[in-house]
């Protein structure tokens, strides 16, 4: 799926939802094994009761990796299970330059064949370069939610902080078709600055939920005139239950949260 196809989904379902498949073995439904296999069983039933109110899913690879052949194997058999008209994210937060660059694109863009692809830009531009190259999307950390976001992304580069350096030097390299940035959703009130630098670029935007972000701030300040915006919740939907009406009480709060950005747009 590429852009042009994510706002036609976004006008569609009234959604900028993205969901996050971040599965954790030990926080599944009591009545599950905690087997990897179980994993996969979850992420369907999940996708399932969701799929109807997101417009994308969002894998983070490092909850599979840690399960070697077995962990890979889920994560591929879960992105088969979403839905074709729903866009992909391998949130694998990779940056490298040369041919070390070209082969975690390949795995994640081209064999896995994911819509996009997390990447830090912290060795610069040819730590990008390989990542787009496969027509995909590359979503490129701008400015995260995290506590340590302050000890870099905050510095003064001149007249303006490094994240707003990094984000309009990355905007150059590529176009509003294949690059994306990432911000944290309890970076809101930053938005307005960034949608300065950025007007046209899709943000993905994590952090509404449990880790304490506004919805109603996010779309405020961050939504432009094709919405722009997609708004990532893990642990508030995938979670939202650990009984046996898990799936049930995802679909709620997915559709909770489509509810309420269908009154943004």
């Amino acid at each position: 799926m590429d852009i042009k196809k994510l706002i036609t989904e976004i006008n569609q379902k009234q959604s900028f939802l993205c969901v996050g498949l971040d599965t954790d073995i030990e926080r599944l439904p009591h009545h599950m094994p905690k087997t990897t296999e179980s994993i996969l069983d979850f992420n369907k039933a999940i996708i399932e009761a969701t799929k109807d109110k997101a417009v994308s899913y969002k894998i983070n690879t490092a909850f599979y990796e840690q399960y070697g052949a077995d962990g890979w194997s889920i994560m591929e058999e879960s992105l088969n299970a979403i839905p074709q008209n729903c866009f992909t994210i391998a949130d694998a937060k990779r940056g490298d330059i040369g041919n070390t660059g070209k082969m975690y694109a390949k795995a994640f863009l081209q064999n896995m064949d994911f819509d996009s692809i997390t990447v830090s830009p912290y060795m610069g531009r040819d730590s990008v370069e390989p990542f787009m190259e496969y027509g995909k999307v590359v979503i490129v950390l701008g400015l995260t939610s995290n506590p340590g976001s302050q000890d870099f992304q905050h510095l003064l580069v001149g007249e303006e902080k490094l994240y707003q350096d990094v984000i309009r030097k990355v905007a150059q390299w590529g176009t509003e078709e294949n690059l994306m940035f990432v911000v944290g959703a309890t970076q809101a009130e930053r938005l307005t600055d960034i949608r300065s630098i950025v007007p046209n670029h899709f943000l993905l935007v994590p952090g509404v939920g449990k880790q304490g972000g506004s919805l109603a701030d996010v779309a405020t300040y961050g939504k432009n005139s094709h919405t722009g915006l997609l708004v990532n919740s893990s642990r508030g939907i995938i979670y939202a239950s650990s009984n046996e009406d898990f799936a049930e009480a995802a679909g709620l709060e997915a559709s909770k949260l489509q509810s309420e950005m269908a009154s943004y747009l």
